[in-house]
């Protein structure tokens, strides 16, 4: 493809008029990991080999066949996906999506050994793992309340999940090198205007201090906890709200978790960083989109994407700043999703790496506002095609849309429902 090369070498040459290192945006963009979100293979619903029901607001449209069965295929298609993304990225695990069951052991109890062959497959990629409990569809998610519930039986289960959890991951932080980020999202709220706020909070407040009392080492594990503005179910009151882990997470040395489909969509989370970065050492992201509601669809590299990666990439937050994926569309192949999806933010953080950022910097100082507009509309349409198709020809995955054909000849071979 000696065309690719030529268009690349322009692309380069255009970049340089305007002060940008096209082959340092790429290095750049090389040493940044995503955390690939596994339950996108699963349709949320995890190996529990029960018939747990997906609730807490979870909420998987489509009938696309292929679904993951158990955590074998999960990570056959997984390895299939990874391969078809530029750069080396790791993968995060929901709580119940795991290796093995035993007698008698629910999620108050797990250990690693539920978890073993994901260790061993992570190991053998030399990639990370991270894990978040499952405060969601089972039987003691009991009127859409976990850790807040009024009734402290149902809520020493939830706090001994998060706890287990908590070990788990540490244990993958330490044997991999890397350490685990260990998101927690509670779904509790409710529908309707409740009558007492305050009390559901102040219990999760407590539930939250007794899983988190553990410390662990930071090069094991590091903790997040994840707000959200309103859900299927719990569209007056959660009590996770974006104000209560903000807080909790300050004053707790924990990250915070953005999703970006938890927010009103005029809301721009892109905007928060900056607000939440000198009172944070780092901050975790789950990037999502959100159509009219948080549907997690697939991203597309539209301004949303575009406006968070810039930000990311403006003020150096690459590593303070954990991106981890979290959608989940069975309306189509499940491995494309991954793939397109994982693209488009890459894409979007390289677009951010070759803005011509001095010059625009440049402009605002001198308060010429004309001119930064001007840039920053010109930069837009910059040949940035050229240098990611460069991108993908480095890291050995398929230009364009050829891993489609890839995905196609895969689910060709698959016999799965």
């Amino acid at each position: 493809m000696e065309y690719l090369d030529k268009m690349f070498e322009i692309a380069s040459e255009i970049y340089a008029g305007y002060n940008v290192d096209v082959d340092a945006a790429l290095k750049k963009l090389a040493g940044i990991e995503l955390s690939i979100h596994a339950w996108q293979g699963d349709d949320v619903v995890g190996f529990e080999n029960s018939n747990h029901a997906l609730t807490g607001g979870c909420q998987v449209t489509g009938n696309y066949p292929g679904r993951a069965r158990n955590a074998d295929e999960l990570r056959e298609d997984l390895d299939f996906a990874l391969d078809l993304i530029p750069g080396r990225h790791r993968v995060c695990l929901q709580g119940h999506q795991v290796d093995k069951m035993f007698p008698k052991v629910d999620r108050d109890a797990f250990s690693i050994d539920n978890f073993r062959n994901w260790l061993d497959w992570a190991a053998d990629r030399k990639i990370g793992l991270d894990i978040a409990p499952a405060f969601y569809s089972h039987e003691k998610l009991d009127h859409g309340f976990s850790l807040s519930h009024p009734d402290p039986d149902i809520r020493k289960f939830w706090i001994e999940h998060g706890k287990s959890i908590r070990r788990i991951g540490a244990e993958f932080g330490q044997k991999l090198g890397s350490p685990a980020i260990c998101n927690f999202w509670m779904p509790d709220g409710f529908k309707d205007i409740p009558a007492d706020r305050y009390s559901f909070r102040q219990r999760m407040t407590e539930s939250l201090d007794l899983i988190f009392a553990e410390k662990y080492p930071d090069n094991h594990l590091r903790d997040a906890v994840e707000s959200k503005l309103f859900g299927i179910g719990t569209e007056s009151y959660t009590v996770t709200s974006n104000e209560f882990c903000l807080l909790y997470a300050r004053n707790n040395n924990l990250m915070v978790c953005f999703d970006t489909g938890h927010f009103h969509p005029t809301e721009s989370v892109a905007d928060k960083l900056s607000a939440v970065a000198p009172f944070m050492n780092e901050i975790l992201l789950h990037v999502s989109r959100g159509v009219r509601w948080d549907s997690d669809h697939v991203l597309l590299l539209n301004d949303e994407l575009s406006d968070l990666a810039r930000e990311i990439i403006i003020y150096n937050y690459s590593g303070k700043i954990h991106i981890g994926l979290d959608y989940f569309d069975a309306s189509i192949n499940r491995i494309a999703a991954w793939v397109i999806g994982a693209r488009n933010m890459l894409k979007a953080l390289l677009k951010a790496l070759l803005e011509p950022r001095l010059q625009l910097v440049n402009y605002e100082k001198q308060w010429d506002f004309s001119r930064r507009l001007a840039l920053q509309e010109e930069a837009k349409v910059l040949p940035f095609a050229a240098v990611w198709n460069h991108y993908c020809r480095q890291t050995d995955v398929p230009t364009f849309d050829n891993y489609m054909e890839l995905i196609r000849k895969y689910e060709k071979k698959q016999t799965r429902d």
